[in-house]
């Protein structure tokens, strides 16, 4: 794993939020072999299903993960590029099955569990895993923020900016517009300004 430094070439800290059983094993794997710096996994208390595999075999494509994110998604010259990690993954591929069955659009997803790792990462890799010449959208339960880097300034977030309400993870999604159909309709609105 390439040494992870901040801008005084300290140490810095590796964050990891993965998006399924798959990229947790893998977010384990590089914990334990990551020797350079303090490691940090942010796991969600929901239920979360397991990202569909492309091929035969999930785990493998997880491993690109090492990285720090990686298409679990791909087609040819999407329409979209939607972007995020941890649980928020599984709502894209949600979002994505109402945007291509009802809309007849081409989208690419990308699991970025970690931002650090990814920008240590080629440009030409970079740029084929987010290519900024097509809409990106991404999506976070946090601060718009924490994407807003991935996306660029053509790019467009939906996060929260206010935090601390109570009640099941579902009524709660539903409420701040976290579902696959709420998503799709966030990610249609942001396709009619480009």
């Amino acid at each position: 794993m390439e040494k992870l430094k901040n801008h005084s070439g300290k140490p810095s800290f590796l964050a990891l939020r993965p998006a399924d059983s798959a990229e947790t094993s893998v977010a384990w794997k590089m914990a334990l072999e990551n020797k350079n710096t303090p490691t940090g996994l942010i796991l969600s208390r929901q239920n979360i299903k397991d990202i569909p595999a492309m091929g035969t075999s999930r785990y493998q494509e997880a491993l690109a993960a090492e990285k720090g994110g990686y298409l679990v998604k791909e087609v040819e010259n999407p329409d979209v590029v939607l972007i995020a990690n941890g649980s928020e993954v599984a709502t894209l591929i949600a979002a994505a099955e109402i945007l291509e069955s009802e809309n007849g659009l081409k989208v690419n997803i990308a699991s970025v569990i970690s931002e650090g790792l990814f920008k240590l990462q080629s440009k030409a890799y970079q740029d084929s895993i987010i290519p900024k010449n097509k809409p990106l959208f991404g999506l976070t339960a946090g601060l718009p923020v924490n994407l807003e880097g991935l996306v660029g300034e053509k790019g467009k977030v939906f996060g929260l900016d206010h935090f601390g309400y109570s009640a099941p993870a579902n009524v709660l999604d539903d409420k701040f517009g976290f579902t696959g159909e709420k998503v799709s309709k966030q990610v249609l609105e942001y396709l009619k300004t480009v």
